[in-house]
């Protein structure tokens, strides 16, 4: 009988202790090193779905650096993940680039160009910042001078700019790039374990596995 109970002990504790590395290995980030819970769950579009949010600035080195990285991501998602951008805005200096943005958008260029964005002002130091200076750059890829800046100047794209700007108060942006997860979680270079562009991404991944796993439970 103290064999038996020896080894039933034994067999426990092994059984403990591969449960331990197991959940170890699943859970390879960490909250507050690998990614941050946000103080109030912000709402999000697009029912049944994992909703991942970029918030960015074309100006910033750092999102320049993530961006080739993030297009190769976005390529490959499962339908059941949606990838959103808001650019920011920390000051009135950052809304051109914003409408920039969202002028893109209603024109249907935004997934076409911002890559090429980002080059030109990085690799090829030209610069973006009125409105003017885009209508000049925009018109040697396709997109007529005045119909660039009409769009810009409309109504709709004055609105999408104020709503991102409201967005990353609520959500309480204060360096990008930053990536939301479902309006629960976000992550950035900042954090201890996601240092690197790589690292940044493989954390969203698992909070998207994550959700995912939740949302199908919930069914």
């Amino acid at each position: 009988m103290k064999r038996t109970s020896a080894l039933l002990a034994l067999l426990a504790l092994l059984l403990v202790t591969a449960l331990g590395a197991a959940a170890t290995q699943a859970a390879p980030f960490d909250k507050g090193q690998g990614y941050n819970e946000l103080s109030a769950r912000q709402p999000v579009a697009h029912p049944g779905k994992v909703v991942v949010t970029e918030f960015f600035w074309y100006n910033c080195p750092h999102c320049n650096a993530l961006e080739p990285e993030l297009d190769a991501w976005a390529r490959k998602l499962p339908p059941y993940v949606v990838l959103q951008r808001v650019p920011i805005a920390f000051t009135p200096q950052f809304v051109p680039q914003q409408k920039l943005y969202y002028t893109l958008r209603a024109l249907g260029k935004d997934e076409a160009l911002q890559g090429a964005i980002f080059q030109a002002i990085h690799q090829q130091h030209i610069v973006l910042n009125t409105p003017e200076q885009m209508a000049t750059w925009l018109a040697a890829h396709g997109i007529a001078r005045q119909t660039f800046l009409s769009t810009y100047n409309s109504f709709g794209v004055a609105m999408r700019a104020r709503q991102a700007s409201q967005m990353m108060k609520a959500y309480g942006i204060d360096g990008v790039p930053t990536l939301a997860v479902q309006g629960t979680y976000e992550v950035s270079g900042d954090l201890p374990q996601t240092p690197t562009d790589a690292r940044i991404l493989q954390a969203v991944d698992y909070l998207v596995a994550r959700v995912h796993a939740q949302q199908a439970q919930a069914r």
